[in-house]
């Protein structure tokens, strides 16, 4: 029996849910600077850190509102499975359609 998975909507858990994704990029970055602790390593941290929630932000901020208003998607996998989906249908120009918000 598959169930499917609905929704996150309680303001409560999705706090809960952010504060662990941060405690867990934390636990992780502290993990491999304490491996071999430089500057070097910190400042490429940072940027790793820095650069990969710009990207994030562009994939589903700036595409939605600047780029194509039918851009949405309930996450990265959803956004790569419409644009396989595109790229195997042959549809050119029209938006792919990932799983709505």
């Amino acid at each position: 029996m598959v169930t499917e998975m609905r929704d996150l909507k309680s303001r409560r858990w999705i706090v809960a849910k952010g504060i662990l994704f941060l405690g867990l990029a934390l636990a992780t970055a502290c993990l491999l600077f304490l491996e071999a602790p430089s500057l070097q390593r910190g400042l490429l941290l940072a940027v790793l850190v820095w650069s990969a929630c710009r990207f994030y932000y562009f994939l589903f901020y700036v595409l939605e509102k600047y780029v194509d208003h039918s851009f949405r998607y309930a996450g990265i996998f959803a956004l790569v499975v419409a644009l396989f989906r595109q790229r195997r249908t042959g549809e050119i120009g029209s938006s792919p359609m990932g799983t709505p918000l």
